[in-house]
């Protein structure tokens, strides 16, 4: 499969990809899917605060990334739905176009609203911005997969990694700097143009080679079916439940250790200024550090390899905390578990999510990637939100931290007996195959 030509390469191979065209455009790409998130986290927290709206209502604004969660409902229009007359544009490009039109308007009808004259409307309007923004998502996530090879999964992933990072951190900045000088509503008008990025791409490069129409014919029918048929393709390959099982916990040791972190971080008595620089500064540079390591690694060593090498990394570093909790205060403790961390969760989070792209079936690209990348994190997001904090008060931080090393042990070792077994490849879809997709339907728009 997509690991068999790995042997004979070198790291100028796995390097040399970051220059080619689809893993730059993957970076446009990553910019227009990271600003609308920002629009509706820190940006708009900010905004509801120096409108003096109480601190009780601000923190019940995070209902509105509860769309992002469950875009898997309507990830099947993405794929099943053609457009009526921007379908000739071609299925991909239509929806990018609707979906960028849509978060700029949401964006925009965010800007006009007062959140002093009325918090409801204010609270509707962040959850349209969360709705456009999961829709520019799906349709950006089926592209990114659509159009680089799988060679380049990795070293794309990391680009649309990157480009995620500017939007969400560029479109921070941008609001709050704008709106110093001009207003929240110019600011937020302002931002609302790096929705661009990805339509640019997508009118430039035009259909995915790679795409491949559900049907061949286009009807209510035909629709209909595209809702089910996305689950019945995945569940119906060999070992669909163990890839499933392996989905579903790969992440939970690391999820678990990243919700406490701040607690053992004050628990330590470490001050702000020392937290602002071993975790959001060091801990920000190393992770950018880690998706480039990642790219290179997963063009360099092939899927398998590099995903368990990485599956590794994210386990062992869980122990650096529980270290840096048994030696306690250490700047140098700090930075070092600080640096480890960071750069093994962006190496894991570039390898990883290639490989989650790669079990992508090219018909249902949209809808199975919604649904995968929604799996990954449910049963964090259930066990972080219910049990940490009690699992630390009744054990402890280094019991705790060591604990997390140990709940991602069955992730690393399902992962090695599904290589050992062959089911890695098995459990590979369409764009996860090189020539997959590469000729044309000729029912294709």
């Amino acid at each position: 499969m997509i690991d068999g030509d790995v042997r004979g390469r070198t790291w100028v191979d796995g390097i040399r990809p970051y220059v080619e065209r689809a893993p730059l455009a993957a970076l446009a790409l990553g910019i227009s899917s990271g600003f609308p998130y920002s629009m509706i986290a820190a940006t708009l927290t900010s905004r509801l605060a120096q409108s003096g709206i109480d601190k009780k209502t601000v923190t019940a604004f995070s209902l509105a990334f509860l769309v992002y969660n469950i875009k898997f409902l309507w990830a099947w229009m993405v794929d099943g739905v053609r457009l009526p007359l921007l379908s000739r544009l071609g299925q991909r490009v239509s929806w990018m176009l609707l979906a960028g039109v849509l978060v700029i308007a949401a964006v925009a009808n965010l800007a006009l609203v007062d959140p002093v004259a009325s918090i409801g409307a204010t609270a509707t309007a962040a959850i349209l911005v969360g709705a456009a923004g999961a829709t520019f998502d799906i349709v950006i996530d089926a592209y990114r997969i659509e159009i680089l090879e799988p060679r380049q999964l990795g070293v794309g992933t990391g680009m649309n990694q990157y480009g995620w990072r500017i939007g969400s951190a560029g479109a921070g900045a941008l609001a709050l700097v704008i709106a110093a000088r001009h207003g929240w509503e110019a600011a937020y008008l302002a931002c609302a143009l790096l929705a661009l990025p990805a339509m640019l791409v997508a009118l430039w490069l035009g259909e995915p080679a790679r795409y491949r129409p559900p049907t061949e014919r286009r009807g209510v029918a035909q629709a209909a079916a595209a809702i089910w048929r996305p689950f019945l393709e995945f569940f119906a390959r060999p070992g669909a439940v163990v890839i499933l099982l392996f989905i579903l916990i790969h992440k939970i040791g690391d999820t678990l250790g990243q919700l406490v972190l701040r607690l053992l971080l004050d628990d330590l008595r470490y001050t702000n200024d020392e937290i602002a620089l071993w975790d959001v500064g060091i801990g920000f540079w190393a992770y950018l550090v880690g998706i480039f390591i990642g790219g290179a690694m997963y063009a360099r060593m092939g899927l398998k390899r590099s995903v368990l090498a990485s599956l590794i990394l994210m386990a062992v570093s869980n122990l650096s905390f529980a270290l840096l909790a048994a030696a306690g205060h250490s700047n140098v403790g700090l930075g070092g578990a600080m640096l480890f961390e960071n750069i093994a969760s962006g190496i894991g989070g570039v390898t990883i999510v290639a490989y989650l792209s790669a079990l992508c079936d090219l018909r249902f690209t949209a809808a199975q990637y919604a649904l995968i990348s929604a799996a990954t994190s449910i049963v964090g997001r259930v066990l972080t939100g219910t049990t940490a904090g009690a699992m630390v008060e009744a054990m402890g931080f280094v019991n705790y931290y060591l604990m997390t090393g140990a709940i991602a042990m069955p992730g690393v070792l399902l992962f090695w007996w599904m290589g050992r077994s062959g089911l890695v490849d098995r459990s590979v879809g369409s764009a996860g195959v090189e020539g997959e997709g590469d000729a044309r339907d000729a029912s294709t728009p």
